[in-house]
């Protein structure tokens, strides 16, 4: 069962939302991504719409009308989706809760975003995670920068087919992931043990938090393991979404050893 069809799971689970007009015809003109609907808002006029409905109708994706209030509030941005968004499915992406209800033995490895508020940050995680084949990427609704254009933007369009996994809270999210059995390791540059050697037991679960201010209290005191990725003339910390990419390659090592 996929989460297109899986009852109970709310759309946002199942849809990354695209607002603007470039971003909306740019979806539209890519074939690979399955676009189940635009909206456009009653009385919108100016350049971008006509190309918009035309690609619409050429891909035979519905074409659906609202009014401005309505779009602004499914859109998720009042001030950037100039009068239309699409809802772009991605096929990969379901709540946490869902995943670790179904096959969790195919969970060895997953991300959790955990205090990320750039949207290029959280583009860039997505896309090494899922160039790396991890399993999860934990994107919490809450304290993470929303699935948005720019995310997208970032990610290259991997987004849209990167296996995101969704939750309220990177806390809870850590705390239901803990209870199922996975072992949760930390980043942080005064980590006791050397990210390379590190004894990491599967399920695994790696928490990145902002390069400011780290993982939140709530979190750290969830974690199992504190590591550090090794540094040499005097560099303190890498950006959260290089990190993440050292993480996962990392693991790719591990599983051909």
């Amino acid at each position: 069962m996929t989460p297109e069809t899986t009852p109970g799971i709310s759309p946002k689970d199942r849809f990354i939302t695209v607002y603007g007009r470039n971003p909306v015809h740019e979806v539209l003109l890519d074939d690979d991504v399955h676009v189940d609907k635009v909206v456009i808002a009653d009385g919108a006029r100016g350049s971008g719409l006509r190309e918009i409905q035309q690609a619409a109708r050429r891909r035979g994706v519905e074409v659906a009308y609202a009014s401005a209030e309505r779009v602004k509030k499914l859109a998720g941005n009042g001030r950037q989706d100039q009068g239309v968004f699409a809802d772009v499915v991605a096929p990969r992406m379901r709540p946490l809760e869902v995943a670790l209800a179904g096959d969790v033995a195919s969970l060895r490895a997953v991300l959790v975003l955990d205090g990320v508020t750039t949207p290029a940050n959280v583009g860039m995680i997505l896309r090494s995670a899922t160039a790396a084949g991890v399993d999860g990427i934990v994107v919490p609704r809450k304290g993470v920068a929303s699935l948005d254009p720019l995310v997208v933007k970032a990610s290259a369009g991997v987004a849209f087919r990167a296996p995101i996994l969704k939750a309220f809270t990177a806390a809870e999210a850590v705390a239901d992931l803990k209870a199922a059995g996975f072992h949760v390791v930390g980043l942080d540059a005064g980590g006791d043990d050397d990210l390379f050697a590190a004894h990491l037991p599967e399920p695994v679960a790696f928490v990145l938090g902002s390069e400011t201010a780290g993982l939140t209290p709530e979190v750290a005191d969830l974690v199992d393991t504190w590591v550090s990725i090794p540094m040499a003339s005097g560099v303190e910390s890498l950006n959260v979404s290089a990190a993440a990419a050292v993480v996962c390659f990392e693991l790719v090592r591990r599983a051909r050893l």
